[in-house]
């Protein structure tokens, strides 16, 4: 019977050794992952919970600037900007009354086809037929023979011929919600609605902001197409606020309302609409 090999207690030594610091260097690998997962894990908790108090102090500014809005016995026609401190941190809210903006349901196929033509990008000749289609899909009616109205700006691209990146230039200039004649209030547009009112003159659109931000009582709006243009009150404002963030960076959250309607919870305003814009958070190095 031939006798087991014996190997020499160095080699046996060495391969224990090496056994070893694989199982080292596994255990390290697993640590270091362990230790990456929870930083980044960490990471993750801290800026959701940054985001979370953001969005609060957000609410309570805009909420500051309702109670304001409220309270007025006589409605702003004007676009207004205000610094506004909750538990020490200053948010700039800006507040327009919703008429500023050019709403799909009511505006004018005229308007429409300009505000296709000027901001859109789109050739006359297209942007006369996408205004028409776009009458045509907001005068559907349904099976009680009521009208298919545009329940939130994102239903343009119902509209045949209306693909995202239009849709995307658009989207900053229009509502549906405004409950408007069709007329736009230059006193509360938008710099980009305004460059469509003047057809595309993007000087008169920054002369008129320049009026308004003066804070007379005299703004040049002899440009823009009379037609387009009626400066009135509104209870429907868009307020937008810009939070800081504690570790740099903004988060900007809008809020369409309806000021004066009464809600279950007591309020004298009804939110229509709530979104965050942008939100711009430093980078994280790993």
């Amino acid at each position: 019977m031939t006798s087991p090999r014996q190997y020499p207690a160095s080699l046996s030594s060495g391969m224990a050794l090496i056994a070893v610091l694989w199982v080292v260097a596994a255990l390290s690998v697993l640590v270091t992952g362990m230790s990456r997962a929870s930083r980044s894990e960490v990471r993750t908790v801290a800026a959701e919970k940054q985001m979370l108090q953001a969005r609060a102090i957000g609410d309570a500014a805009i909420n500051l600037a309702l109670q304001e809005l409220a309270g007025q016995q006589v409605r702003t026609t004007r676009a207004l900007v205000a610094d506004l401190a909750y538990q020490g941190v200053s948010v700039r809210v800006a507040v327009a009354p919703l008429n500023g903006w050019i709403d799909l349901n009511t505006a004018p196929q005229p308007l429409l086809a300009r505000l296709y033509e000027t901001a859109g990008g789109v050739a006359p000749d297209a942007a006369q037929r996408l205004a028409q289609l776009t009458v045509e899909v907001r005068e559907q009616r349904d099976g009680q023979g009521q009208a298919q109205r545009f329940e939130a700006s994102e239903e343009l691209l119902r509209v045949p011929g209306v693909d995202y990146d239009l849709y995307a230039r658009l989207s900053p200039l229009v509502t549906v919600y405004s409950g408007a004649s069709g007329r736009v209030n230059p006193l509360a547009a938008p710099a980009g609605v305004l460059a469509v009112l003047s057809g595309g003159n993007e000087a008169v659109a920054l002369r008129v902001i320049q009026d308004r931000g003066a804070g007379g009582d005299q703004v040049d709006t002899t440009a823009l197409d009379p037609a387009f243009v009626a400066i009135s009150p509104s209870r429907r404002y868009r307020l937008e606020a810009a939070v800081p963030l504690a570790e740099g960076g903004t988060l900007q959250m809008v809020r369409v309302v309806d000021v004066g309607t009464s809600t279950r919870d007591g309020l004298p305003w009804r939110t229509l609409q709530s979104s965050n814009l942008q939100t711009f958070l430093p980078r994280v190095s790993q």
